[in-house]
């Protein structure tokens, strides 16, 4: 078979064996383990690797556990607005949308938006009116109610606190999912989804849906999907960073990833973690925070799913 290979990450934070009873923790990894497996799959029956990330991501999106789709936190106005971005690695084409209220696969709508508009970033009532006449899958409120996401934006309503996801402090709590991906074609793609910020203000949007920062994806170096600090990462233009650093410094896959997120991300004070890899399956998982929700599988029969450092 050819060199087929996928990673998955659920968020990184302040995630500690004594803060998930074993029970939670099974259940995490079962959601991730099906993640990596749907996506896997699709790879081994010849699907793409935009297909593949799109998948993945998807099934993370379907559970309450990340934060992003079904499981999005709480704004300052109790909604939820949702971002997601894909990008095409033999292309360079991708989508993205932010700001978005009631679709039920954001990850599948950044791609819509890349396949069939004639722009690359929708936001808003313009990206939920452009999903419609895509015939986007959309859900009521009730679907996106959880009752600890609930309880997390009680505890900071009326207060200009927001919080981040995934530990135990408000600082450093970080939910994004994402997926990158290589096909039998030899081509990568990376998606990444967010609910965003607890209790979070103005229309902020993160690193997420934003190309370069969040997500990035080139078949000359690499595919990578981010999860932490959003404004840090954005500042940082950390996804592309990578690919630079491969390109014009000539740093292996696991080199680069190490000089962004353990050195140049920490110099400006952020935080957080990236899976990447390259078009010859190479898969990194780098993260600089306790842990990491993330798993990996590749045709050589590497499948595993971890969640602490």
């Amino acid at each position: 078979m050819k060199n087929i290979s996928i990673a998955i990450h659920g968020g990184a934070g302040t995630i500690r064996k004594d803060s998930l009873t074993k029970t939670k923790e099974q259940e995490y990894k079962q959601i991730l383990q099906l993640a990596l497996d749907a996506g896997y799959q699709l790879l081994e029956q010849g699907a793409t690797s935009l297909d593949a990330v799109e998948m993945s991501v998807s099934k993370l999106e379907d559970s309450h556990l990340f934060n992003a789709g079904k499981g999005s936190v709480f704004t300052a106005n109790g909604t939820h607005e949702m971002d997601a971005s894909i990008m095409d690695g033999s292309t360079l084409e991708a989508g993205a949308i932010s700001l978005v209220t009631g679709v039920k696969n954001p990850v599948q709508l950044s791609r819509l938006v890349m396949e069939k508009s004639d722009h690359l970033f929708l936001s808003g009532e313009g990206a939920q009116d452009f999903a419609r006449s895509v015939n986007c899958e959309f859900r009521d409120e009730d679907y996106f109610y959880d009752e600890f996401r609930h309880q997390q934006w009680l505890a900071l309503k009326g207060s200009d606190t927001f919080q981040l996801d995934h530990s135990l402090s408000k600082e450093d709590k970080f939910g994004t999912v994402g997926a990158v991906a290589l096909d039998k074609f030899g081509n990568i793609a990376a998606a990444t989804s967010t609910g965003g910020m607890t209790n979070k203000m103005y229309g902020r949007v993160g690193d997420s849906s934003i190309i370069g920062s969040g997500t990035y994806a080139n078949n000359l170096t690499c595919a990578v999907s981010c999860t932490g600090s959003g404004e840090y990462f954005i500042r940082g233009v950390v996804a592309y960073d990578v690919s630079c650093l491969i390109e014009y410094k000539k740093m292996s896959l696991a080199e680069a990833c190490t000089e962004v997120i353990q050195y140049r991300l920490k110099k400006i004070g952020g935080d957080g973690g990236l899976i990447a890899l390259d078009n010859n399956g190479n898969i990194v998982l780098e993260f600089n925070t306790q842990g990491m929700y993330r798993g990996r599988r590749s045709v050589d029969g590497l499948n595993e799913v971890i969640i602490y450092q």
